[in-house]
């Protein structure tokens, strides 16, 4: 069981890793956002199922499985609203046609 848990925290690590990537090479705010909340969200739920994994049944894993449910509705959510704010404040979405002209 140690190993598939240790297999699920790197995994994890290895979409969080991923996403972070994405920040630092996309284009613009959306594309960023897009990546933060994909790959962080199945990131983080990856690691808490290894940490499940890891500690058996117990009441801890009871907590991490709630931290599961929240953390699953709420990046999503969080995701969304941040782009829709940005959209109302005007910011436009980056197109390929902005570096030629």
């Amino acid at each position: 069981m140690t190993y598939l848990a240790v297999f699920f925290l790197v995994a994890g690590f290895f979409f969080i890793l991923v996403g972070t990537v994405g920040v630092l090479r996309l284009p613009d705010f959306f594309t960023r956002m897009h990546a933060v909340g994909k790959c962080d969200t199945l990131g983080m739920l990856l690691c808490l199922i290894g940490l499940m994994i890891y500690e058996g049944a117990s009441l801890v894993s009871l907590k991490l499985l709630y931290i599961w449910v929240f953390l699953l509705m709420a990046n999503p959510t969080a995701t969304h609203v941040f782009c829709r704010a940005a959209l109302k404040c005007g910011l436009k979405p980056w197109t390929r046609m902005e570096g030629q002209g």
